[in-house]
């Protein structure tokens, strides 16, 4: 069996056992896909990622390496801990950039530009698109979740890689006090094919706002291991 290089990295602090906990192999080549998730199942960390030389169409638009990032069930084609936590380690095993204060990461979301400076690492998150799901995906959520139809003021699909499912409710009580049907809800973002729900609920909300505004506002989110 070939011996593989390794990493468990803390994201985001500089303080051993407090971060987000990322498992970084850090040759990933020659595993199949099967052997990347049955190992990062193995680790039953919330994501494993493997690093892999950028394709030549990545490398020539000027990736330093490609990381594949997987959760202990499924493949992710983007999230944020891993990028910075894969970068980090990959700098740390002598990984060279082309550009000493650019790094340029190829996923499955396309290339990501990581920022050095002397302390940290620091990221231009792909773009963010929105669009409106059907009404009856929006009403299967909110039974699932234990809502009232008529709680939920706005609904958006929302992604940057992950598929997310994101709801405004009219109040903050509405969010403190849902009591969602997690067997129900499971098996609808399955369905559904969404990592992520989210609700938020915001001071004077209406119909007419934004999904969430810079104000007082409660939230809570559910996520499962498989989408």
């Amino acid at each position: 069996m070939k011996t593989r290089p390794f990493k468990q990295v803390d994201v985001f602090t500089d303080t051993p056992y407090l971060g987000n906990p990322l498992a970084v192999v850090l040759d990933g080549t020659g595993l199949s896909d099967e052997e990347m998730q049955h190992f990062a199942h193995w680790t039953n960390l919330s994501e494993t990622t493997f690093v892999l030389p950028p394709s030549a169409a990545a490398a020539a638009a000027g990736a330093d390496y490609q990381v594949r990032i997987f959760t202990t069930a499924y493949e992710m084609p983007f999230a944020g801990h891993p990028t910075l936590g894969s970068c980090h380690a990959w700098l740390e095993h002598g990984g060279a950039p082309k550009q000493s204060e650019l790094i340029v990461q190829q996923c499955k979301v396309g290339l990501v530009r990581i920022r050095r400076s002397a302390r940290h690492l620091a990221f231009a998150a792909p773009a963010l698109t929105r669009s409106q799901p059907e009404p009856e995906a929006v009403a299967g959520l909110a039974a699932a979740l234990g809502l009232r139809r008529e709680q939920v003021l706005a609904a958006q699909h929302l992604t940057n890689g992950p598929r997310h499912f994101g709801l405004l409710l009219s109040s903050a009580d509405a969010v403190l006090q849902l009591e969602p049907d997690l067997a129900a809800l499971r098996l609808w973002m399955i369905d559904a094919g969404i990592s992520g729900v989210g609700m938020a609920a915001v001071a004077g909300a209406s119909t007419g706002g934004g999904l969430i505004r810079r104000s007082n506002r409660e939230a809570r989110a559910f996520g499962f291991a498989t989408p």
